[in-house]
């Protein structure tokens, strides 16, 4: 008997089962997406919102940390801000509504919402297959607009594209899906920003990597400090494909967000960084799973956390290594900067591997800053405010730094500068 779907629903869980009831008339979707979308309320309905006894969800306890959620406001005030690199062409969603869409060479696009409405050639939703699916299941049922995206091969697309989602409260649900094509190089920005009034945000992407394409995609995370924003990112890697993948989380009440990745084609490469600034009464939680599946591939993941006040953080990294998968070389680390008495980080690396020529290896470090290097920054008459926010720059700026592109460290270390200027 699952006990949990037996509890009452809580304030939380009812207000998405009756939400559902009273918009889902208004929500676009052809037939199949209609039925994923009361499939996805039913597994709502029937399993409830997550807790520590599900497994995948053991240090974040959706059910007590999502309490309530916001109303719908789809008329609140919200306008698309500046992207983050200069020349940057931007594609803003505001309010979970496509709004602004440029012209790129190279580059194919749809609104998600049309493509939902499709009855030929569109996207037809599929209902979360797991019960533990809860990111999944919200985006499904709720989902309003978002984008489709797709590079031609052998395309470089010149200038950065950032893909902003800004919201003035309420909620905000988009979805995208984004194909890189084979032999194509680009940038993207997948930026999430919004007030600092109550918001609810769910975003799932799915990025497909072609044969010997090299994207990169960095995720900026700096909605206000009462938002709870569950994210789902699914990348496939083919042959001879290349991803970087960063994320920065600078803000929000309660983050999660989730990487579900595997390499299907040889010699595909996968480099996963994550900086998490965790302040206040924050709650973030990253969550990898990466599935190795063929052989002659590699993947590193370096997380880096500073956590102050009363912040809790999680890192969930999993690698899989499939039996066919010999030569794989992965390689995961997760470091901690815990700055304060009364916050806490968990982290739970995972190694599974069936194949028997590989290299694989993970750790965890969780450590104050070190006193040696803040009396020696102070002996030479530095304060020790400006000491500690210089050490712990340096820490998350080595992982910052690893990225080609000196216009996109300058920006994300800025923002590094301001939480710390915040949060010193």
């Amino acid at each position: 008997m699952n006990l949990q779907a037996q509890a009452p629903l809580t304030g939380a869980e009812t207000a998405l089962i009756d939400l559902f009831a009273q918009r889902c008339n208004d929500l676009p979707g052809n037939a199949g997406a209609v039925s994923a979308r009361d499939k996805a309320v039913a597994a709502l309905k029937a399993n409830r919102l997550p807790t520590r006894k599900v497994e995948a969800w053991h240090y974040t306890d959706l059910r007590r940390l999502l309490s309530s959620v916001p109303a719908w406001r789809a008329d609140a005030p919200a306008k698309p801000v500046d992207p983050i690199l200069p020349g940057a062409r931007r594609f803003a969603l505001v309010n979970g509504a496509l709004a602004e869409t440029p012209a790129v060479d190279g580059l194919q696009f749809d609104a998600m919402a049309d493509s939902l409405r499709a009855d030929v050639g569109g996207v037809t939703l599929e209902a979360p297959a797991e019960a533990d699916d809860a990111v999944g299941a919200i985006n499904t049922a709720f989902v309003s607009d978002g984008l489709r995206l797709s590079v031609a091969d052998d395309a470089e697309i010149a200038a950065p594209v950032e893909i902003q989602s800004v919201h003035a409260g309420g909620q905000v649900h988009t979805r995208s899906q984004v194909t890189v094509g084979a032999g194509a190089r680009a940038l993207f920005v997948d930026r999430h920003t919004g007030t600092d009034d109550a918001v609810l945000a769910s975003n799932v992407t799915e990025l497909t990597v072609r044969k010997g394409a090299d994207v990169t995609w960095i995720i900026v995370q700096e909605q206000g400090a009462q938002a709870s924003h569950l994210a789902s990112l699914g990348l496939t890697l083919e042959e001879d494909a290349r991803a970087t993948v960063f994320i920065a989380n600078l803000s929000g009440r309660l983050v999660r967000q989730e990487v579900h990745a595997a390499a299907t084609g040889e010699r595909a490469e996968l480099a996963f960084r994550a900086v998490n600034m965790i302040g206040g009464d924050a709650h973030c939680d990253v969550t990898l799973e990466l599935d190795h599946l063929v052989p002659h591939t590699t993947s590193t993941e370096t997380v880096r956390n500073v956590v102050t006040a009363r912040g809790q953080g999680v890192f969930q990294g999993q690698i899989r290594v499939a039996q066919p998968a010999q030569k794989t070389d992965a390689q995961m680390a997760c470091n901690t900067l815990l700055l304060s008495d009364h916050g806490g980080f968990s982290t739970k690396p995972e190694l599974e591997i069936f194949a028997d020529d590989v290299v694989c290896a993970h750790g965890a470090t969780v450590a104050e800053i070190d006193h040696d290097h803040l009396f020696y920054l102070m002996a030479r008459g530095v304060s020790e405010k400006t000491a500690r926010g210089l050490l712990i720059k340096a820490f998350v700026a080595e992982i910052v730094e690893e990225l080609k592109d000196e216009a996109l460290v300058d920006a994300l270390e800025a923002r590094i500068d301001a939480w710390l200027e915040a949060h010193g």
